[in-house]
């Protein structure tokens, strides 16, 4: 599956590779398995719903996730990082 990142998502990576490398490991990690096998147990991928529908949510780590819209069939375009009250604000 094909990603793009949103520009919010771009900037909050540039934050996590400054203050946490091991998570940006992980970040990078979650995201290439995305890419290889989307529905690969470890993401624990989810589609959301209520306020969110259409949204899709992946696990970077037991609190963090990342939230993502489907653009095409295989493209999903990430627009939110963060715990899950932070991505659940937007």
């Amino acid at each position: 599956m094909g990603i793009k990142l949103s520009q919010d998502v771009i900037n909050a990576l540039k934050k996590i590779r400054k203050k946490d490398k091991k998570l940006a490991n992980r970040v990078e990690k979650q995201l290439s398995l995305f890419q290889n096998n989307p529905k690969h147990p470890s993401l624990r991928l989810h589609k959301l719903t209520g306020n969110f529908e259409n949204r899709w949510s992946i696990s970077i780590t037991i609190n963090v996730r990342m939230v993502y819209l489907k653009l095409e069939e295989n493209v999903a375009y990430f627009i939110a990082i963060g715990t899950h009250d932070q991505v659940y604000r937007k």
